[in-house]
């Protein structure tokens, strides 16, 4: 069994945080800043991009921020991912034209974007750097299915990762969706109204891996929701796991108290007065910051023919310039050094990673 974490120097804000990170989902939605289209000169440059890669024989997993040269949008994704570390956390780009292309072309295209972001890590114990985020059919319900997989709604919650993004190629019928929320402001008006439940989310909660288990570690890990450390306020929370975590014998029950701060963290999660909702439209990539963003999504109707379904591509990235972690992350994120292309994702045993084209 691997080292358990510590958390015996677990602190909290004495204060309420300041800055670009706390904001309000009706300010955002007054204030479009956060909404970038693509240009023509830049959707040309990323075509080119995709083909040199197609020439060369490769293949999405081939792709790297060297050889998939962006001479006039690298240097604006550099910008974007310092406003992703260090300001609002979250970005839409919009406009890439995926009805033109193939899955693999798309794939391509995306991919090459994330990785002037960061590096892919994996999403899953099958090590696959693109994710498919689409209704498999699968039963929510089930401990071993991700609710990705389905078609009900997510609620809000981070992933194990720096960055996560969506490219949407197809979207619903209706529903699906998706709305952010400033775990910061969070924080901010739980301290302001209850102080004594955001300081109960501070304290180490158990969290179900849903059976993708890293080579020496429990089903589970240990973490607190809230993280307070090198100035940052850092949030890892999936209340569906965090309650399902309560399958294993050797964790301890949820308390009243515990229970009650969760609750109250949901309720503000929910509440159109801190959270942000916006629809998807094809050729739409929205990249959020995780530490300091949660994302839900609405459940969904699909289309009845299987070419209409609702289809997003997903990546999990490590960027350059990351945020300092505690070591308890290491349970969770395998590494803590920022930029690590091996910080973040799920690590098990054997695992190769992949890009697959479709959702498997």
């Amino acid at each position: 069994m691997s080292a358990l974490p510590k958390f015996d120097d677990i602190s909290m804000p004495d204060s309420t945080i300041e800055g670009p990170s706390a904001w309000y989902g009706p300010d955002m939605d007054a204030n479009t800043e956060w909404l970038r289209p693509f240009s023509d000169t830049e959707l040309a440059e990323l075509d080119d991009a995709m083909r040199a890669v197609k020439a060369r024989g490769d293949g999405v997993i081939d792709i790297t921020r060297s050889n998939f040269n962006l001479p006039t949008l690298g240097p604006v994704l550099n910008d974007t991912r310092e406003e992703l570390l260090e300001g609002r956390g979250f970005v839409l780009l919009r406009g890439i034209p995926v009805e033109r292309y193939s899955i693999e072309e798309s794939a391509m295209i995306y991919y090459g974007i994330g990785a002037h972001l960061g590096y892919g890590v994996p999403q899953n114990g099958k090590g696959h750097v693109l994710g498919h985020v689409k209704d498999l059919g699968y039963n929510h319900e089930d401990t071993n299915v991700r609710i990705y997989q389905t078609a009900v709604r997510q609620t809000f919650h981070t992933d194990g990762c720096d960055f996560v993004s969506l490219l949407c190629l197809k979207p619903a019928k209706s529903g699906g969706l998706s709305s952010i929320v400033s775990s910061v402001t969070m924080f901010n008006e739980m301290y302001k109204w209850r102080p004594d439940l955001a300081a109960v989310l501070f304290r180490p909660l158990a969290v179900d891996r849903r059976g993708e288990v890293p080579e020496g570690y429990k089903g589970y890990f240990d973490m607190p929701p809230f993280n307070w450390f090198a100035g940052k306020l850092s949030t890892y929370y999936v209340r569906r796991y965090i309650q399902s975590a309560e399958r294993f014998d050797d964790v301890t029950k949820l308390s009243e108290e515990t229970l009650e701060a969760l609750d109250l963290f949901d309720e503000l999660a929910n509440d159109p007065a801190l959270r942000l909702d916006m629809e998807f439209k094809p050729g739409d990539i929205q990249v959020l910051h995780n530490h300091q963003i949660l994302h839900d999504r609405t459940a969904y109707e699909d289309w009845a023919e299987p070419e209409r379904k609702r289809h997003l591509l997903r990546l999990w990235l490590s960027p350059e310039g990351a945020r300092p972690l505690p070591e308890h992350f290491i349970p969770r994120y395998s590494s803590i050094t920022p930029g690590d292309p091996g910080r973040g994702g799920i690590r098990t045993p054997g695992q190769i990673l992949n890009a697959p084209l479709d959702a498997v």
